[in-house]
């Protein structure tokens, strides 16, 4: 935080508290992250500033509070002067990382501080693979209850939870009620798309949206679909993109045909590329230009991972034999590697039988590829696509080729990297505002 020359700075108990201009900054206990602060420095009193341990000289004309073990945290007589503390689970995941301002951006105050800040995520008991967050900590009772070093103002739940039973989630909203801590709670899926049960899920549900203070979606519909379950409002904000805005900007490379592409990923629950691929190949073959991509994580076929289901992999590894269809087995995408793929590719058939909302949708819009996907969920009302019927038990394989002969008439055109950044500034203030009336309401 960078003040105006000719503030005052206060200095005492060892630099845990701090007053700069009129803005009272308290050391909060417990919190193991450090905080630098850029002060602009006239007077300083009572303490002398290079008597204290926790100020060293920085440019002319300023002061640096640095080495305070505590994290700081900004009050003053305005809202908009509080820096909140968000712990989401996660804090890492893409959508989340991208509910904050742009970087360096200046909103229409003139203001290019957050209201909020994102905590690092716990690490988890166990990690296998780098920056593994799950199953949360923070979903724990028993772990909060435990630490001394975990301070937040708002418990924010988008993903993850399914790791904990409706019970053990419920002592974790006790918890949270008993030391005042709002909790807000994102409902992306009404149906988790990795169990094709979603009885333990809704259970799940009944808990935290009962629980929540705020609770948010990303549609219209979910919210209809929420408010008839749980009689519970919701605040409906729009996805943010995906892609990086930078990546944004590079242009598709220009190409004379039409691929279709279909990407069974690791086979995951709600996920049925088998089902969907003759109609995907008859498609193909009606259009002048066009040819059928098929990727395969290799997950898929490595006996020791848990995605390992040989039967369906060598039955989608057959349709290699056709002339017009393209099948690949890799390793799982990294994100630039997801970037290229949407890019090589003019329409990305999602063959879901069940699911709410979409990341991968959202993606697919950043960068110019059409979305040709079921009607299960909501994601007709997410944005704008194609829609075949599909479901749990069922599968109109003529509206799925009527489907993609339509994306191939109407192409879309990838979303303007400034119309995204806007968004995003709509939506972190949205998010901002919810953080604010939450925890107003618990003092």
């Amino acid at each position: 935080m960078v003040v105006r020359r000719g503030g005052t700075i206060e200095v005492c108990q060892r630099v845990e508290i701090a007053v700069v201009a009129g803005v009272t900054v308290h050391a909060c206990p417990g919190v193991v992250n450090w905080f630098v602060l850029v002060h602009s420095l006239v007077n300083v009193a009572p303490a002398d500033p290079l008597r204290q341990p926790g100020l060293k000289p920085a440019a002319s004309g300023y002061w640096r509070l640095v080495a305070c073990r505590e994290q700081a945290r900004f009050t003053s007589s305005h809202p908009k002067d509080i820096m909140i503390r968000v712990a989401s689970v996660p804090s890492s995941h893409v959508y989340v990382q991208h509910l904050q301002t742009v970087f360096g951006s200046t909103d229409a105050a003139g203001s290019t501080r957050g209201s909020f800040t994102l905590l690092p995520d716990p690490s988890p008991v166990r990690v296998d693979v780098p920056g593994q967050w799950w199953p949360p900590r923070l979903l724990d009772a028993q772990w909060l209850s435990e630490q001394t070093d975990v301070d937040f103002d708002v418990l924010h739940v988008h993903f993850g939870f399914e790791s904990f039973d409706p019970e053990e989630l419920a002592r974790t909203v006790a918890h949270l009620r008993a030391h005042r801590q709002p909790l807000v709670l994102t409902v992306h899926d009404l149906h988790n798309p990795h169990f094709a049960d979603d009885s333990v899920h809704l259970r799940q549900l009944d808990v935290l949206v009962r629980g929540a203070d705020a609770v948010i979606t990303l549609t219209t519909g979910a919210a209809g679909w929420i408010h008839d379950r749980w009689g519970v409002r919701t605040t409906v904000v729009e996805h943010p993109h995906v892609v990086p805005l930078e990546r944004m900007n590079r242009a598709r490379s220009p190409s004379d045909s039409f691929v279709i592409g279909v990407h069974a990923k690791n086979l995951r629950a709600n996920i049925d590329p088998l089902a969907v691929m003759d109609a995907v190949v008859e498609s193909a073959r009606s259009l002048p230009d066009a040819t059928v991509r098929l990727d395969i994580d290799e997950d898929v076929f490595e006996y020791t991972s848990h995605w390992y289901n040989p039967t369906i992999g060598a039955k989608l590894l057959n349709y290699n034999a056709f002339p017009d269809v393209d099948v690949r087995v890799h390793r799982r995408f990294d994100d630039d590697e997801l970037w290229d793929y949407l890019c090589e590719i003019d329409v990305s058939v999602l063959p879901y039988r069940f699911g709410t909302h979409s990341g991968w949708l959202e993606a697919c819009r950043d960068l110019g590829t059409s979305v040709v996907v079921s009607d299960c969920g909501f994601h007709a009302d997410q944005a704008s696509v194609h829609s075949f019927r599909m479901g749990l038990d069922s599968f109109d394989a003529d509206t799925l080729v009527a489907a993609v002969r339509a994306s191939h008439t109407h192409r879309a055109p990838a979303l303007d990297p400034a119309v995204r950044a806007e968004q995003r500034q709509r939506i972190a203030h949205t998010h901002a505002a919810i953080y604010s009336a939450v925890t107003e309401e618990m003092r």
